[in-house]
């Protein structure tokens, strides 16, 4: 077999690994060259230029759990991002090779190694390093799934009435819901769809930078202002405006917030002149905006100025025929990204997630596929893949047991309310949904 011509770069501190792969290695690829140290690594990736680098997770520190691993590929892929990198681990460590793959990893090879895997993995590695060389890879878009249930159709229709207009929209749902993709589909219905919208995520964004980020500052206007800024508002003029998590703005810049949709004008922090904005606004929130305008926590003209149309987006657990649907979409997607053979699911292991309970909704779903994709060496993904306690079922917890979804659901949240002694933060932690959501609960069931 001819050799590959392609710089491979191994990072492991095991001698006699290094030595093995000194070995084997040049029987593949036409330059190779292995170090022990990551001390070394950033002046050798500049120097000796490798296609592929094959980084083991552990080396021998005080603190041996991978984590430095996974700072190294972090950093090479920010300095070095053409660069593919394939993750050498130990058995034991293979949910942090996963993580690693989501963070830009091409691939994992588990110690002791297969001489024909290590091989070809590297070997595709180096075929996607010339392939993408000169070209950013272009991210995976997910599109709205509309499913059969009736909410869903009934939200389908409005969406189609609404999406052409330039009507205010609120997105309200539970976490994972999908909102994010539902505010990118009202857009790409809508007459501004030539111009691509801009999101922001409000809980991101601190108090101090808010207006900063989102109305732009001039140069001086504070110590680090050594250039203009353009804010979010300006970056979306003529076009759509997406606020995420808009419950997490803080009350003391809500009215900077209204007076800018009341005004469509903005001004720049240490500057005195209105610009004019033209946007239309999408807003999504897993909080209970009436509720916190009730509590003097929202404005209650900010929360009228923003929801003119109020769409609401079910659980997973409510529109369980788009399950099927999305895992095929995920599937494929994962698939290819990971360069996997998973190409289907088997109707048990459909079955499965169908009566799953998806506390984190969409978002959860798509990790387990993830890494069932990633974890697999089938075409089929089988219910093995997905690892899913009884505890996640809804048919133990609620259907075997004839409950009804409130009554469970009054149930858990008395649970861990004395599980926790009634501390609500602990509690809402626990069952990953919001304080006021949390509020909202204890209030409706009496507790």
């Amino acid at each position: 077999m001819p050799l590959i011509k392609s710089r491979i770069l191994v990072l492991d501190d095991n001698a006699g690994i290094r030595s093995a792969l000194k070995i084997l290695l040049p029987m593949r690829f036409s330059d190779v060259q292995l170090i022990e140290s990551p001390k070394s690594l950033v002046s050798t990736m500049q120097t000796f230029k490798p296609d592929v680098l094959l980084l083991d997770m552990n080396f021998d520190t005080d603190i041996n759990t991978g984590s430095e691993g996974l700072f190294w590929l972090s950093e090479i892929k920010k300095r070095f991002s053409d660069v593919e990198v394939v993750l050498f681990t130990a058995y034991a460590d293979i949910a942090l090779a996963v993580e690693g793959m989501k963070r830009g990893a091409f691939d994992f090879i588990v110690k002791p190694w297969d001489n024909a895997k290590l091989l070809d993995t590297l070997e595709k590695a180096a075929k996607k390093h010339r392939h993408i060389a000169s070209a950013d890879e272009e991210p995976v878009r997910q599109f709205m799934q509309w499913g059969s249930s009736e909410k869903m159709v009934e939200l389908h229709r409005m969406v189609e009435k609404i999406a052409p207009t330039d009507a205010t929209v609120l997105i309200t749902g539970e976490n994972g819901t999908g909102k994010d993709v539902l505010a990118n589909e009202i857009h790409r219905l809508s007459i501004r769809s030539a111009k691509k919208m801009v999101s922001v995520d409000i809980g991101a964004i601190t108090e101090t930078l808010f207006e900063s980020e989102m109305f732009g500052h001039v140069k001086g206007a504070f110590t680090d202002a050594h250039s203009d800024h353009v804010g979010k508002f300006e970056q979306a003029n003529g076009t759509t405006l997406f606020l995420d998590e808009i419950g997490n703005i803080p009350l003391s810049q809500q009215a900077k917030l209204l007076r800018v949709l009341q005004n469509r004008t903005i001004t720049r922090v240490g500057d005195t002149k209105s610009i004019p904005v033209d946007i239309r606004l999408i807003c999504a929130t897993n909080m209970d905006l009436a509720e916190m305008v009730k509590e003097g926590r929202f404005r209650e003209d900010l929360y009228y100025r923003i929801n003119t149309v109020t769409l609401h987006l079910p659980p997973l657990r409510e529109r369980t025929d788009e399950i099927a649907s999305l895992s095929m979409l995920f599937i494929k997607n994962f698939a290819e990204k990971y360069h996997r053979q998973a190409k289907n699911i088997s109707d048990d292991a459909l079955e499965l997630l169908q009566n799953c309970q998806w506390k984190g909704n969409i978002r959860e779903l798509q990790s387990r596929i993830e890494k069932a994709v990633i974890m697999s060496d089938n075409e089929t993904l089988l219910p093995s893949d997905f690892q899913i306690d009884d505890n996640e079922l809804l048919g133990v917890t609620n259907l075997r047991q004839n409950v009804s979804l409130e009554d469970a659901e009054e149930q858990v949240i008395r649970d861990a309310m004395k599980k926790y002694n009634g501390n609500l933060s602990l509690v809402a932690k626990a069952l990953k949904i919001s304080r006021p959501t949390l509020y909202n609960r204890l209030k409706k069931y009496g507790i």
